[in-house]
């Protein structure tokens, strides 16, 4: 999924990858910004607790706004949209939630940057660093995926049931993600 964002001057992209295989996070992460370069920003996700591409979507529009408002919380855009995506204020804990760790082999990326093909590009260059098959079928929702996302995020039946319409569980959990990563920006 790649999109433009006129308001903030920033194109996106959001991309699955299957069968990664990460010996060393600092090593991947020192790799990717040696390859890239200062152009864009990225972050990493363990992709069994993203909630679609809506999820990381809306981190990168929360992110944004929190920096062209001036009340971010990091000193960085990727590390910014970890904090939205994981609804956390800690690093450490957005870290230990939503962030990559050794063995993690279905992995998300967001690529944030000024123009659509420099982010594609990046998108491809990690791609090739990570050694993974490109599969964005790995952010979609599963039973297995929804349980795990409702533990993490400690969503309740009565939460969800509270946003459900039609019998649709997926909407709802989505729905509920994406209001949280709000909320996180009325607690500043």
């Amino acid at each position: 999924m790649l999109k433009h964002l006129e308001e903030f001057g920033k194109c996106v992209a959001i991309a699955g990858f299957r069968d990664a295989k990460i010996m060393d996070v600092e090593k991947l992460l020192d790799a990717v910004k040696s390859k890239v370069g200062l152009t864009v920003e990225f972050q990493f996700f363990d992709a069994e607790l993203v909630a679609t591409w809506q999820h990381l979507y809306f981190a990168s529009l929360n992110a944004l706004t929190a920096f062209k408002n001036q009340y971010n919380i990091s000193k960085s855009l990727a590390v910014e949209t970890l904090l939205c995506a994981s609804a956390q204020r800690q690093i450490r804990k957005a870290m230990e939630l939503i962030g990559i760790k050794k063995g993690v082999s279905k992995i998300a990326v967001l690529v944030i940057g000024e123009d659509v093909e420099n982010v594609d590009s990046v998108l491809s260059g990690i791609a090739e660093l990570l050694g993974a098959k490109r599969d964005d079928s790995v952010l979609m929702l599963s039973e297995e995926k929804i349980r795990a996302l409702r533990k993490a995020f400690e969503i309740s039946d009565t939460e969800l049931a509270a946003v459900m319409s039609k019998d649709n569980m997926e909407n709802a959990l989505v729905d509920v993600i994406i209001e949280r990563m709000a909320l996180l920006s009325t607690r500043r």
